[in-house]
């Protein structure tokens, strides 16, 4: 393994990582396979279909889990689709029986991203609205409803909602900033329901990223101050390994801070800070 990687042991751990075709999803899988993790990766992306044309697809994710270390479990998954979530989670329950670890990862609200990302919100389209609210918000409130009845027969159970930011700092658009809100609002809300049954329930935050869409962007090259996805994939794999996890629950918690107090490092060895708004994103 590259780096400094968390000396944590998921072996007998169920995971599910939604929309993990690629991106912070697929670094997220890599890592808990890495650590020996059962991993379901969900999202829409399978053979020549993929969304927005980018690389990346369920089954490499699952290959890659498998590569690492662990068992990926690949499922073509529309998290908009309520009916699609459910047949997820009712296969997930009969073929496992309970589930440890939900990342709430799915978000289409970069689809279709063009200069008009950053214009005011009055010229916004509206589609980039729903986008962000269906396949982000919503989606990740019906997946840790269904998943509920299944971390509940986990005597470790741990809910992650990825979201973005800077501490209370605005992000930059309307829409974007209402809806990772959201998400970090329903985390903590999450948190004080599923305290008196055991599950830990918080909210992560990746710093500037090396997505596919963002190396798409800069034809490859290599932004400063920029991590890779598998940094927020050993964070997520330090907070699954932690015995105390449930003293965490309803926290937001940013990669380069849980670098410096898990120990460890992103792949090239470099330790990047919590993420700065200052930095661009995309």
């Amino acid at each position: 393994m590259d780096g400094t990687s968390p000396d944590v042991d998921l072996s007998d751990t169920v995971a599910l990582v939604s929309g993990a075709s690629r991106g912070v999803g697929r670094g997220i899988a890599h890592e808990l396979g890495a650590a020996g993790a059962t991993v379901y990766v969900t999202g829409r992306s399978t053979g020549e279909d993929r969304t927005d044309g980018l690389p990346g697809t369920v089954d490499g994710t699952a290959a890659l889990v498998t590569d690492a270390g662990g068992e990926g479990v690949a499922v073509v998954c529309d998290h908009t689709d309520d009916a699609a979530v459910t047949a997820l989670f009712e296969r997930l329950g009969a073929e496992r029986g309970r589930l440890d670890l939900l990342v709430n990862n799915v978000w289409g609200g970069y689809e279709g991203y063009d200069d008009t990302f950053d214009a005011p919100f009055w010229e916004q389209p509206r589609e980039r609205f729903d986008a962000m609210f269906d396949a982000g918000v919503r989606a990740a409130y019906v997946a840790s409803q269904q998943a509920a009845p299944l971390l509940f027969e986990s005597d470790r159970a741990l809910l992650v909602n990825v979201s973005a930011g800077d501490g209370a700092r605005y992000r930059g658009q309307v829409a974007y900033d209402t809806a990772k809100t959201a998400v970090d609002r329903m985390a903590k809300g999450m948190a004080h329901e599923l305290r008196e049954p055991g599950v830990a329930a918080l909210v992560v935050y990746p710093g500037f990223t090396r997505t596919e869409r963002v190396l798409a962007a800069t034809g490859g090259e290599r932004p400063d101050g920029s991590e890779s996805t598998r940094y927020v994939g050993r964070a997520v794999a330090s907070l699954a390994g932690d015995a105390s996890i449930l003293e965490r629950t309803g926290g937001i918690y940013r990669t380069g801070a849980l670098a410096r107090e898990y120990g460890f490092t992103d792949v090239d060895g470099s330790r990047p800070a919590p993420f700065d708004l200052d930095t661009p994103r995309l």
